[in-house]
């Protein structure tokens, strides 16, 4: 239930959510304070037609990127930890859930770290959608398409900081206390500093980066998935925001006590 409070909270208070909410103050208070109400109505119409544009999207996750490095060039942690990105619920032409895209994409790069480095690998990812399958039971089905097993599942969480703290005591029981951690591009900061704080020593394994062959005049015009990748940006931003006050708020307790 907490997860879905958190995630209609979300869409309601980022955008595009915020955005059509405020065009429809605006348009309310056309009828008393014709352009206080019209200023707030094409205020809103504008940002969502530059938060729709490719070029904006793109550029907002980008800039929540590090440039890539090769994680398996100088160190060698015990294990690698691949972050859940959704499923596939009722999958009809695999007649049960499976993977979502995102944590595929997550999947096949864990896969090739593995190949690399012979580390053994823990999937992480709950079920709060209550779904019939947890996501890390899904990811574990399809690492067997690719002719890898996990190791440890951790599929009691049901978001990044429980990944982290449950991921965290799975490991620490197997005496694992550095890891290379898979996740998005985009997504790495936060869930960095999610698992360090778990106490895991973690060597980045960024995949699916936002890249682009040039600037295009499609760039320009609305799309669907760019309005996406700019929601995305503010999720990971206020969550990021939100995990430091967390962290930062648990220390003082514990100093405190």
């Amino acid at each position: 239930m907490s997860w879905e409070l958190t995630n209609i909270t979300a869409r309601l208070v980022l955008p595009p959510g915020l955005l059509i909410f405020i065009a429809l103050i605006g348009l309310t208070l056309a009828r008393s304070r014709m352009r206080f109400g019209a200023g707030l109505t094409v205020f809103s119409l504008v940002s969502l037609y530059a938060l729709s544009m490719p070029i904006v999207g793109r550029s907002l996750l980008q800039s929540l990127e590090a440039p890539h490095s090769d994680p398996a060039r100088d160190v060698s942690p015990g294990a690698i930890v691949i972050l859940g990105g959704g499923t596939y619920p009722r999958a009809p032409e695999y007649e049960e859930d499976t993977v979502s895209g995102e944590t595929l994409e997550r999947l096949r790069y864990g896969v090739q770290l593995q190949r690399r480095t012979g580390k053994p690998i823990l999937v992480t990812g709950g079920n709060p959608a209550g779904h019939e399958t947890s996501e890390a039971r899904s990811m574990t089905s399809a690492l067997r398409d690719f002719g890898v097993n996990a190791r440890w599942i951790e599929e009691a969480s049901h978001n990044t900081f429980e990944n982290a703290r449950l991921s965290s005591e799975i490991l620490g029981k197997a005496g694992v206390h550095s890891v290379y951690l898979v996740t998005h591009a985009w997504h790495m900061p936060r869930a960095q500093m999610a698992f360090e704080r778990a106490g895991l020593h973690v060597v980045p394994a960024p995949t699916a980066y936002t890249t682009s062959s040039g600037v295009r005049v499609l760039d320009l015009m609305p799309s669907g998935r760019a309005l996406e990748r700019s929601y995305t940006f503010f999720h990971e931003v206020a969550g990021r925001i939100w995990y430091r006050l967390r962290f930062d708020f648990g220390r003082e307790n514990t100093k405190r006590t």
